[in-house]
Parts: C-alpha cells; structure tokens; sequence
C-alpha cells in the first residue's frame, strides 16, 4: 500500500504551493509521488461543489454541515476510483492538497458545539466506513490566521471580490472555523504548523522545509 499525506488548511494558507513542493521533494528523494486536490475541478463529478460554492444554494450555514459534505465527498469518491486508487494500491505516495479533512474543518462549526463529536463520528464513517476511502497516514495543517490569509486571498484575485467563493467571502465563517481547528486536530491527530508566528507569515521555503521534517518520519 502507498501512504496518503493530507496538506490542509483554510483558504488561502498556501496548501497547493506546499503539497506541489513536498511531491517535488520527496520524487528528488527516489520516491514515486503523485499530487491530488479537492475538489478535483477537473472532473464532471464538482459539479455539486460548484453550485454550493458558488451561492446557487444558499450561504454555508443554509445548506448546512451533512448536505455540503456529501457534495465534497462524492467528488473524493469518484476521484480515487478513477486517477489514483490504483496508485494507492502500490508504492506511490499520494500528496493531497485537502481531503475529507476540509469536511471536518469546514463543516463542523457550521453545528453547535454539543454537536462537534457527533458530526465527525459520521464524516469518518461517511468517507473512510461506507465510501471506502482511505485514511490519511499524516495530515498537516498549515495555520494562518484569517485575517492574514485573507491578504493572500486578495493578493490571488489582485482584489476582485466577485471571484470569491462563498467560503472565501465570509470572514466571520473562516475564523469560526479557524477557531475550531483546534479542536478537529487534537481529536483526529493532525500536526498544526505555525505559519504566521508572532503575526508574521513564514516563508515559503521555511514552512516547506518544516513539512518535510514532518514527514521525513513517515516515509
């Protein structure tokens, strides 16, 4: 069996820069690394994931925690049966850049808090029981505070809010969920990386090379 290593965070933390530089590393290394992100824009099966983003069905707290995670997850599903399940299968080691992660992260404080628990017992089973997807053998989050990734965000759209997701326009929605990240990764056992210590965002090089001294130990 390969290994699936999860780069995860919220919008605009750098998850597709580093997951593209970590496969680079690790192919440098001699081994055999195929990169993945969700949703897999690329494959008719976002369709969902496009209307939810895009506000057709509401705003994230009106289409709610268990129909939006089934939109994510059945791109995830159609996803490993067609481009990489069989890499899986071998020696390859898979690089995503999120996975049924961003579930947990995004979904779970769109519920009251008494209800955490109970919403990310039925993710798991959801993705990894009933659909068969395979559990991540390390996760990282990279942590950038909103109100920094935000800047980044912008920097993306060189300031064109109309590009905008429904997540990625709601400041108030990312730092709830930032707030409970915490709490996602003390439970599921994520590495946190500290982006932006003492407010100041690391740089690209830094946090790569600290992502690799995480993951030098699995592989």
């Amino acid at each position: 069996m390969g290994k699936l290593i999860v780069i995860e965070g919220l919008d605009g933390s750098g998850k597709a820069t580093q997951s593209r530089l970590l496969c680079q590393r690790l192919q440098e290394q001699g081994r055999t690394c195929k990169k993945v992100a969700f949703p897999d824009y690329d494959h008719e099966s976002v369709a969902f994931v496009k209307l939810y983003l895009s506000g057709a069905l509401g705003t994230a707290e009106e289409v709610g925690a268990y129909a939006a995670s089934t939109f994510f997850a059945v791109d995830r599903y159609v996803s490993f049966k067609l481009r990489w399940g069989q890499d899986y299968q071998g020696d390859t080691i898979l690089v995503a850049d999120r996975y049924s992660t961003s579930n947990a992260t995004h979904q779970t404080t769109k519920l009251p808090r008494e209800q955490w628990d109970e919403y990310l017992d039925w993710m798991e089973d959801y993705e990894y029981g009933k659909l068969g997807l395979p559990r991540p053998d390390m996760v990282i989050f990279l942590s950038v505070p909103p109100h920094i990734s935000q800047k980044l965000i912008e920097g993306r759209y060189h300031g064109d809010n109309e590009k905008k997701d429904i997540h990625e326009a709601d400041l108030g929605y990312l730092e709830r969920c930032y707030a409970g990240a915490g709490y996602v990764a003390d439970r599921q056992g994520w590495h946190m990386l500290d982006c932006a210590p003492n407010g100041q965002m690391l740089s690209v090089e830094e946090i790569s090379e600290k992502i690799w001294q995480m993951v030098r130990g699995i592989i």
